[in-house]
């Protein structure tokens, strides 16, 4: 009975462990590499023009000079990414 107690803790404790790490994935994780993809996107777009996309979460995204920037909607940090 003890080594079936020890093993439901173990299993109880694989399944926290593996729970946070999806929940950090989705929290910080996810976040950035949406942002990336959709500047690089914006980059592609361009084509080293100017243009200015609002996106569908009422985010905006602005390119000019070869530079595009991510605006959040609700006025968070915005981030900038150099177009190659």
């Amino acid at each position: 009975m003890k080594e079936a107690t020890g093993e439901l803790n173990m299993t109880v404790v694989t399944v926290v462990a593996i729970a946070a790490l999806v929940a950090f994935f989705y929290l910080v994780i996810w976040p950035v590499v949406q942002v990336q993809m959709t500047l690089t996107t914006a980059c592609s777009a361009a084509g080293g023009g100017t243009t200015t996309q609002t996106l569908s979460d009422n985010s905006t995204v602005v390119c000019d000079a070869g530079q595009c920037t991510y605006t959040p909607s609700g006025g968070g940090t915005a981030t900038t990414k150099q177009c190659s």
